[in-house]
């Protein structure tokens, strides 16, 4: 792989069109950039100066969570069917809220429902991962400085959600965030399929171009509220369509040109 030595760290992954990828390595973790057969190893954070360091094959490597975010800043009611399906009136603004870093959960692993919680529900969602700091930012300077996106799924404890009035506790279970199985960092995020599956039934299916904030106006808005490091991560919402979860399922978020994320309900 050639690569540009020069330059910011984000600019040489985008310009490569290669997937950034976190994966377990002979017992260490690693970050890659694979192509649809290999993974390039990367010496560093794909946010710092990395040099390239080696090749595994992308069939056999164990894939992580793609990146260990600070903060995952949500955001809610953002697809008109969505907002109809809830009851809620369209927002003048984003309403957003946090999950915390211990919801991320990776491709592959167990989502784990909590004794006692009642209703769990799926989420599809387009997460955007960001790749400089972000203050105050336009709309335009978002762009530029998102790294790339991956498929997420907001897991949700309704009933919860429901008694408690706002959205932490529901929203903020260990595992309640699967995330990944990569970050595409080659993708128009203005039109894309977001749907999700389970047990191989279609449950939601929409367009990112239904998205009442769009994701450049999304990550401008919260970036004005709070900075952005590195490595953070933006949900934009769910399409209508949601639904509870049972153990024994398996649900699998699917995005257009960013991949697929499966994960089993214990």
């Amino acid at each position: 792989m050639e690569v540009n030595a020069e330059g910011n760290p984000i600019d040489r992954i985008r310009g490569l069109g290669m997937r950034v990828v976190r994966i377990l390595s002979e017992g260490d973790c690693r970050y890659g950039l694979a192509d649809d057969a290999t993974i390039t190893l990367i010496s560093d954070e794909p946010f710092a100066q990395w040099e390239p360091e080696g090749a595994v094959g992308l069939a056999s490597a164990e894939l992580l969570t793609p990146v260990i975010p600070t903060k995952i800043v949500c955001v809610g009611i953002n697809y008109r069917n969505h907002a109809e399906e809830m009851g809620h009136q369209l927002p003048a603004e984003p309403v957003i809220f946090l999950k915390p870093p211990t919801a991320v959960n990776g491709p592959g692993c167990p989502i784990k429902i909590p004794e006692g919680v009642g209703r769990v529900d799926y989420e599809a969602e387009l997460a955007v991962i960001v790749g400089r700091r972000t203050h105050n930012a336009t709309p335009e300077q978002a762009r530029d400085n998102i790294l790339g996106y991956a498929c997420a799924n907001d897991v949700t404890a309704r009933d919860l959600q429901k008694v408690d009035g706002q959205w932490t506790r529901a929203k903020g279970f260990d595992g309640f965030c699967p995330l990944g199985p990569w970050i595409e960092t080659d993708v128009d995020p203005s039109d894309l399929l977001v749907e999700s599956y389970v047990n191989g039934e279609v449950r939601q299916s929409a367009r990112t171009s239904d998205m009442i904030f769009d994701v450049y106006e999304l990550v401008s808005f919260i970036s004005g509220v709070m900075t952005l490091v590195p490595g953070d991560v933006v949900l934009t919402g769910t399409p209508g369509g949601i639904g509870p979860l049972a153990s024994g399922d398996e649900v699998e978020i699917r995005i257009e040109g960013v991949g697929s994320l499966v994960n089993r309900v214990v």
